[in-house]
């Protein structure tokens, strides 16, 4: 059986160059989404799946991330002296107590199979996930406790194998995205299945599917050993498309398709789009939308 899923990795290194100048001062994963920062959506994601350790590899100057899921007593007391409850409870225990939230650092931008090696040491001989963290799942059934990517973990869970989580996209776009290849096996949401090969940003007309990998991983402790020996790929990076390739040859891992909306924040129009689709999930904040775009007197 394989053993439970306790870890996950979040990279938060990156410079956020797509949002200059925004984040110029601001890490890119502290922007909100509506009220909450993208990094707490994505924590939070993380803990409902069953994760009870986050591990963030980040650099110098991202240091705010960390202390936004640390205690500020000062705010908490000055809140609590005002009675202002409602907001206190959204800044106290950001995360549950229990959950232990650690951080390494990526001394230098050399893409993200680095920055999963940089993590090597925390997380031991145990499996772990990898979150993109300016990528927002939004599953469409809004109060059901079990979301896309806990559902992954549970494929996992009784599969043994890594897991992917992908989207079907436009078929236009599959330039722009790492694409699985599934050997035309029909493929839909919530189903596992195993992938023969990974084609990043293919040529339309090279593409073996229209299903993208969208930054949701489940990985055996197997892949930090192929890393280890995975050299410099696309852009001189140590890409972790390339061990997981390797990955393929050797233990097999799987595709999970996801029906939720995903919004890639790290981009304008993305993280445009993402605050307004949040917005529209709160009954009082969709009746100002639909007003402001003209649907509503």
């Amino acid at each position: 059986m394989p053993r439970r899923l306790r870890k996950a990795v979040i990279p938060v290194a990156g410079l956020g160059t797509r949002m200059l100048p925004a984040t110029k001062a601001i890490p890119k994963e502290l922007l909100p989404i509506y009220d909450k920062p993208i990094i707490e959506h994505v924590v939070h994601e993380a803990i409902d799946a069953g994760i009870e350790e986050i591990i963030l590899v980040t650099r110098s100057g991202k240091e705010a991330i960390e202390n936004h899921f640390d205690a500020n007593y000062e705010l908490e007391h000055r809140l609590e002296k005002k009675g202002k409850k409602i907001i206190l409870k959204k800044v106290k225990n950001i995360i549950p107590p229990e959950i232990i939230l650690s951080s390494v650092r990526q001394n230098d931008a050399l893409g993200l199979g680095h920055a999963v090696l940089c993590a090597k040491r925390l997380i031991g001989d145990e499996p772990f996930a990898v979150l993109l963290p300016d990528v927002l799942v939004l599953d469409k059934d809004v109060e059901a406790s079990d979301k896309s990517f806990s559902k992954m973990v549970k494929a996992w869970e009784s599969s043994g194998l890594g897991q992917i989580m992908v989207e079907q996209i436009d078929p236009t776009l599959v330039e722009n995205y790492g694409i699985v290849d599934l050997s035309n096996k029909a493929s839909k949401p919530f189903e596992s299945i195993p992938i023969k090969n990974l084609l990043e940003k293919p040529n339309k007309q090279d593409a073996p599917s229209d299903l993208a990998v969208l930054g949701r991983y489940v990985l055996p402790n197997s892949v930090l050993d192929i890393l280890t020996k995975t050299g410099p790929g696309i852009g001189g990076e140590i890409q972790l498309t390339d061990a997981l390739d390797t990955l393929i040859s050797f233990e097999g891992l799987n595709s999970f398709e996801t029906n939720a909306e995903v919004f890639d924040c790290g981009s304008q129009q993305g993280f445009l789009i993402a605050n307004l689709a949040m917005g529209m999930r709160d009954k009082n904040t969709r009746q100002h939308i639909m007003k402001f775009l003209g649907f509503l007197e």
